[in-house]
């Protein structure tokens, strides 16, 4: 009896996480401005894929994988510059074929940013919009 009450709160538990991040990933990808982007630091080998806000004066980037509620990253778009643009290579294995990277530099130092295409246009509209900084 102990055991199957055991084995049936582990399963509660299991759904309970899996809604919990089907929940969370809908409420993220719901939002005005909300992308699918993969982030990494410059010189680093693993991308990380996320949900990317971007409005106002920031950009707010969500881990996927993961259940918390507050950005991994906080990029502002005054301190934030494209410095190059190219296609996935064959060192981004972990991204699909049809993204485009943008190198970047920010005030949390250099980063890469990956996207569809579809959504550069986009989000460079965006970042060049800003008002000018005195």
């Amino acid at each position: 009896m102990t055991t199957e009450l055991l084995v049936l709160a582990v399963a509660v538990v299991l759904v309970g996480l899996v809604v919990a991040f089907l929940l969370r990933r809908r409420f993220l990808l719901s939002g005005l401005g909300a992308v699918t982007m993969w982030l990494r630091p410059t010189g680093s080998p693993r991308w990380s894929v996320g949900v990317a806000w971007y409005g106002g004066d920031s950009l707010l980037w969500y881990r996927a994988l993961s259940l918390s509620v507050r950005p991994q990253q906080r990029l502002c778009r005054a301190e934030f510059q494209v410095q190059g643009r190219r296609r996935a290579g064959a060192r981004d294995v972990a991204l699909p074929e049809d993204v485009v990277v943008l190198s970047c530099n920010t005030a949390a130092g250099p980063r890469e940013l990956a996207m569809d295409t579809s959504t550069v246009t986009g989000f460079l509209s965006w970042l060049e919009s800003a008002p000018p900084v005195r």
